[in-house]
């Protein structure tokens, strides 16, 4: 009778592991959730795929204290590096950018931000982000929010706007097809 508790308990704990591991696996249960934000102006598709973590009422932006240091690579999401994808060559605040997926990495500072398309677009946060790599780097304004975006955020309009928002702080580029 012992052993056959023995077996039942084993099978239970491998069922208790195996459904554990597969929650690991499903990103969505994630702290900061895959997000996916798309749009297409005519033939051009935009596509940003981002982990999207949430403020938590903690500092965000900033010097000594805050989750993301100014004047630092930073993969501007969680988890795996965000990307963002085109399928058509475009230009992005003016600048050329072959179509393809990019790694999307920024430094934050407080009155602007360099947005970059790293072309290694699979890395883990920015642990081997290497500016050589870069196939294009835009300075783009930062705005301060009058609300608070308590989750992180892309949008894409319909025109190529891409807006990104998190805690007090905003930027935007435009893409357009060439």
């Amino acid at each position: 009778m012992r052993k056959v508790s023995l077996i039942i308990t084993a099978c239970f704990l491998l069922t208790a592991v195996h459904f554990s591991a597969n929650a690991q696996n499903d990103k969505s249960k994630r702290p900061s959730p895959p997000k996916t934000a798309n749009g297409s102006v005519g033939d051009l598709s935009i596509t940003i795929n981002y982990g999207a973590p949430s403020v938590k009422g903690r500092t965000i932006f900033g010097s000594s204290g805050s989750l993301e240091s100014y004047g630092k690579v930073w993969r501007t999401g969680a988890n795996e590096a965000t990307t963002f994808s085109v399928n058509k060559d475009v230009t992005i605040n003016g600048q050329p950018l072959a179509a393809g997926k990019y790694a999307l990495f920024t430094i934050p500072n407080q009155k602007e931000w360099t947005v970059i398309f790293n072309k290694k677009a699979d890395q883990w946060g920015a642990y081997d982000y290497k500016a050589d790599d870069d196939a294009l780097r835009i300075d783009v304004p930062a705005e301060k929010l009058d609300k608070l975006q308590e989750q992180m955020v892309f949008e894409v309009d319909n025109s190529g706007q891409v807006a990104f928002a998190w805690e007090y702080v905003g930027f935007d580029f435009m893409v357009k097809a060439k």
